[in-house]
């Protein structure tokens, strides 16, 4: 259960950080404990979405899959920037 969420937080905030640098336009508005949120959420839902799609079992690693969770996570950080408003000044 411990290593579950130490490799959610681990995995989050490199899927979460590879969307913020994704993600068009001045995203670096949100803080980072909000990334990581998104890139937990891009890793959820893109594998669900991925599953959804295509073949869930591959040998390997799985590059297409974390594609779609770095382009999910992107899409939250966009959203995430906006409902928070937060300006640079």
């Amino acid at each position: 259960m411990l290593s579950a969420i130490l490799w959610a937080l681990i995995g989050g905030t490199i899927i979460g950080l590879l969307g913020k640098w994704v993600a068009p336009g001045d995203r670096d508005n949100i803080p980072l404990w909000l990334t990581i949120v998104c890139g937990i959420g891009g890793i959820l839902i893109g594998n669900f979405l991925y599953t959804i799609f295509f073949k869930a079992d591959t040998n390997g690693i799985d590059w297409w899959r974390h594609v779609w969770q770095v382009a999910v996570a992107a899409v939250l950080v966009m959203v995430a920037a906006g409902a928070t408003g937060r300006s640079k000044t």
